[in-house]
């Protein structure tokens, strides 16, 4: 395995030392060897990190594929600070922006003017981007792309000129997800095409506004590659790439078979309400015809249908593990998943596995009504088009459970789930405080006000629905039983 690891290392160096190379020659500019091998091998080692899911170097050379040379540099760039997933700046890349970005408890921003070198290309993507010396960075609002493109400016400034290094960056500046028009109606384009006017004026780069409505063409296409999965015409391949993303934000679920129920559904939680939060028209750019209309119309549409399986499949699977994690209640505050539902299956090996033991529905008192309804059941019992390595592809529980009550009374108890979730993260905290000032009363107050919150919640639920999910956990464990009784203990103690 890591052998393969090492390879697949490698492969990836080369793959993006040989597109440095060609952009950087398409562009006339002149590569150094040993400065581009080092970029190369910043990029890639740093899109390799423990917790890059989605964010990977496969992903940077889709997004650049089918573009030009500015656009494969951008690619190449433009993931590679990600904060929120990587837990910090790797000491590979601070190097490159610790003179222009200081940390105040925990919070990057950009450094005094008094504090900064000078340094034209700072100033240049400081002015793309619309910021100010001593502005605080919002990890939510182009923190990361600013500090990605700032990269980007540091290690091309010695291969390319100023004017082709900024239209790299107002690529990079274009990727910053779904942002809203602003109060007098402009979109995030036409505030760059603003901003791209000012950089031409202030570093004498003498654009016309036909090449900077160029520049600003090529940066939506961009930024639409890097989204497109949103408008995937397969929901199952569109699932597939959201549970990618979900072990970058939730690290435990990178431990595989150790991860609490509660970790698991906080990560469905969170996906769930941001797919809610999440309109189409903010996913993809249009600007001057870049998509034309016929085209952005069908990304807007693929979009929106895409969200919503999502909503309702990312619901159904809140419903279920709801029912998990209030049953794991009954034993404990953290329960492992694996320990509810059994161990993943790992190299082949036949576990007891939850699924095993719930009864086929052949009849459904509830069918769906829709073809959307229909579309997710058949996603949640046959499953998302890939497995993860932290998650099977199909929800039986799920599955089992809409087949059994329908999905109206689904989003029905749905509310009440997430209520109970409320009720059971407070009674959490509370405890996990107790046991910090070794409070022994309060700490089994506060376990048994969750316990409470879980049984009013199974209570809502459909009685037979809860037996029969009950019984099955039950037989997880039966078959623990069994495998211990049984085990042969001729071994080297």
């Amino acid at each position: 395995m890591e052998l393969e690891r090492h390879q697949g290392l490698e492969q990836d160096q080369e793959r993006c030392l040989e597109r440095l190379n060609w952009a950087i020659q398409q562009l006339g500019g002149k590569a150094d060897p040993v400065r581009i091998a080092r970029t190369a091998e910043l990029i890639i080692q740093t899109m390799t990190g423990p917790w890059r899911y989605f964010h990977t170097p496969e992903h940077i050379f889709e997004v650049g594929e089918t573009g030009d040379a500015i656009e494969v540099l951008a690619a190449l760039f433009h993931d590679l600070v990600y904060v929120q997933v990587d837990q910090g700046v790797s000491v590979n890349i601070s190097a490159y922006i610790s003179p222009f970005i200081k940390e105040i408890n925990g919070q990057l921003i950009i450094r005094d003017r008094l504090e900064l070198p000078s340094d034209t290309m700072f100033e240049m993507v400081v002015q793309i981007f619309g910021l100010t010396v001593g502005q605080a960075l919002i990890p939510t609002a182009g923190q990361n792309e600013f500090l990605s493109a700032l990269i980007a400016a540091k290690c091309l400034e010695h291969s390319l000129s100023p004017e082709t290094i900024a239209q790299i960056v107002a690529c990079v500046e274009a990727t910053i997800p779904f942002r809203e028009r602003s109060e007098a109606g402009s979109s995030a384009s036409d505030r760059l095409f603003g901003r791209l006017l000012q950089t031409s004026q202030m570093f004498g780069f003498n654009w016309s506004e036909d090449d900077i409505i160029t520049i600003v063409k090529r940066s939506v296409r961009l930024a639409n590659r890097d989204v497109e999965n949103f408008a995937y015409p397969s929901s199952a391949d569109f699932l597939n790439n959201t549970w990618n993303l979900l072990p970058e934000t939730n690290h435990d679920l990178t431990n595989t078979n150790s991860y609490t129920v509660n970790g698991y559904r906080d990560s469905l939680k969170k996906m769930e309400g941001f797919m809610h939060f999440l309109r189409p028209e903010l996913v993809f750019q249009r600007f001057q015809n870049e998509p034309d209309e016929a085209t952005f119309r069908q990304l807007i549409a693929r979009t929106g249908k895409n969200l919503e399986i999502a909503r309702l499949y990312l619901g159904s699977k809140l419903l279920s593990i709801a029912v998990i994690e209030a049953l794991s209640w009954r034993i404990g505050r953290d329960i492992p998943l694996a320990t509810m539902m059994g161990e993943l299956p790992f190299r082949g090996l036949t576990v007891a596995q939850l699924e095993n033991f719930l009864p086929t529905v052949e009849v459904m008192p509830h069918p769906p009504e829709t073809d959307l309804e229909w579309e997710v059941l058949g996603l949640l019992e046959k499953g998302r088009s890939e497995s993860s390595s932290y998650d099977i592809k199909n929800s039986p529980v799920a599955t089992f459970m809409i087949k059994s009550i329908g999905f109206n009374e689904a989003r029905r108890l749905l509310v009440q789930a997430k209520e109970f979730f409320k009720q059971a993260d407070a009674a959490r905290k509370a405890a996990d405080e107790a046991w910090k000032m070794m409070d022994e009363a309060l700490l089994t107050k506060e376990f048994y006000n969750g316990v409470r919150a879980a049984e009013e919640f199974l209570a809502s639920c459909d009685r037979t629905v809860i037996e029969t999910i009950t019984h099955a956990v039950l037989q997880v464990f039966e078959s623990r039983k069994a495998a211990m009784r049984g085990l042969n203990l001729r071994s080297t103690v």
